[in-house]
């Protein structure tokens, strides 16, 4: 392509960049006023206004082009090749709309104007008879594509991801896991403002019988100490390591043992009706940070959740 020939092409495809990036922005936010004051009937006359303006536009961008671009040779030829570039590029835009509400990052707001003009650039660029511009726009379109499509839900997907964990993270003292007694697993973990609430159950659930609730709180009371009003059939101590032991007979021999200990800044309780009191003892043993690992599991296996 000679010099005079690309500077053209150039300044034409700026142009029609630097029209839309204005325009179609203008348009839009003209739609969202006039739906939002007047329902969709009111959009009719600003796309009726709108649309025609834009396609006369594009049509004075294709002036540069006229000895470059065949289809800019005649007024008629420019109007046709202007409504051809309009529906292309809208037909864009909507897809970066799309991928915008699907969280896939565009930039600042001042990006996602410049790249309103994109898409009819590239489908100008479509045009333009030279293999290196239409293989610059392929190259432009397949980049689009593969961001929208697949790089950028992947990033906001990871995004989202780490925004989870950072939530549940929120009261790092709080987590704390121990491990599962036998025969059992984690079937449920509950994240609060100020608890955090796991749940046991057995791994052949339906078949046996159990359940253990482990909770790590922040301290009801400065040091440990038994409730003044206790159930009936209920006893509790508090021995010299300050470990509360409540016990709780119920009618027909069922036994409820619950144990109280404190963990640095926080308060661990576990209790149970099916595990005794040396059982209960070896999960407290077993207290450990939640880690990121077992925090991915539980997410995965969507055990986990935030108390509503």
């Amino acid at each position: 392509m000679k010099a005079g020939r690309g500077t053209l092409t150039a300044l034409h495809l700026f142009l029609v960049w630097a029209t839309t990036a204005v325009v179609v922005p203008t348009l839009g936010f003209g739609l969202v006023l006039s739906a939002w004051g007047g329902g969709v009937g009111a959009t009719v006359p600003v796309l009726a206004l709108g649309v025609p303006l834009t396609v006369a536009l594009l049509a004075m961008a294709g002036l540069p082009a006229r000895t470059v671009v065949p289809l800019c040779g005649s007024v008629r030829q420019r109007l046709g090749w202007a409504v051809l570039v309009f529906v292309l590029g809208t037909l864009g835009v909507l897809a970066g709309l799309a991928a915008y509400s699907g969280d896939v990052s565009l930039g600042s707001a001042g990006t996602r104007v410049a790249l309103t003009g994109a898409p009819y650039a590239v489908a100008a660029a479509f045009f333009v008879p030279s293999r290196w511009v239409r293989s610059g726009a392929l190259a432009m379109l397949a980049a689009g594509v593969a961001y929208g499509g697949f790089v950028g839900p992947a990033q906001a997907q990871q995004r989202q991801h780490e925004a989870e964990v950072a939530r549940y993270r929120e009261r790092p003292e709080l987590l704390y896991l121990g491990d599962a007694p036998r025969g059992m697993e984690v079937s449920r973990v509950e994240v609060g403002p100020a608890s955090f609430v796991v749940e046991y159950r057995p791994i052949r659930a339906g078949y046996e019988l159990g359940y253990v609730g482990l909770v790590v709180r922040t301290p009801l009371t400065p040091i440990p100490r038994c409730p003044e009003f206790l159930a009936k059939d209920e006893t509790c101590t508090v021995d010299a390591r300050g470990e509360t032991v409540r016990v709780h007979d119920f009618p027909g021999g069922t036994r409820e043992v619950t144990l109280i200990r404190r963990q640095r800044n926080a308060e661990v309780e576990v209790t149970s009706q099916s595990i005794d009191e040396p059982g209960l003892r070896r999960l407290l043993n077993t207290l450990h940070p939640l880690s990121d690992t077992e925090l991915e599991e539980l997410m995965r296996q969507k055990k986990i959740d935030r108390e509503l």
